[in-house]
């Protein structure tokens, strides 16, 4: 599984429309992020400290087909970044990602 990290308006949005963009940074950058379960605690905390009413979004990678690119960021591991608009409906699960005042609290990804 990969993870993407965003905000319930976000991702109740994306539901709404049928469709997920990407959120300002991923426009930005022109691909969605994702991590691996490996990696998403730490963008949790690198990219989100302090940010409530989060979603981890669970997706399987062989699901995104030829636009997911596995691509160096921090100190060179590779990181999924999608190049397409994302389904909705391809979530495997969806968990709130709460915060305890020092860090979010993950279900087991």
């Amino acid at each position: 599984m990969i993870y993407k990290i965003l905000s319930r308006a976000e991702w109740d949005a994306a539901v709404a429309a049928g469709v997920f963009a990407g959120s300002a940074v991923d426009l930005k950058d022109g691909y969605i992020h994702f991590s691996t379960a490996d990696q998403v605690r730490e963008t949790a905390a690198k990219h989100f400290a302090g940010q409530t009413d989060l979603l981890l979004v669970a997706l399987d990678p062989a699901r995104l087909g030829p636009a997911l690119k596995w691509e160096p960021s921090r100190g060179g591991a590779l990181f999924p970044h999608l190049y397409a608009p994302l389904d909705p409906a391809l979530a495997a699960s969806i968990a709130d990602l709460p915060w305890n005042g020092e860090a979010h609290i993950f279900p087991d990804v």
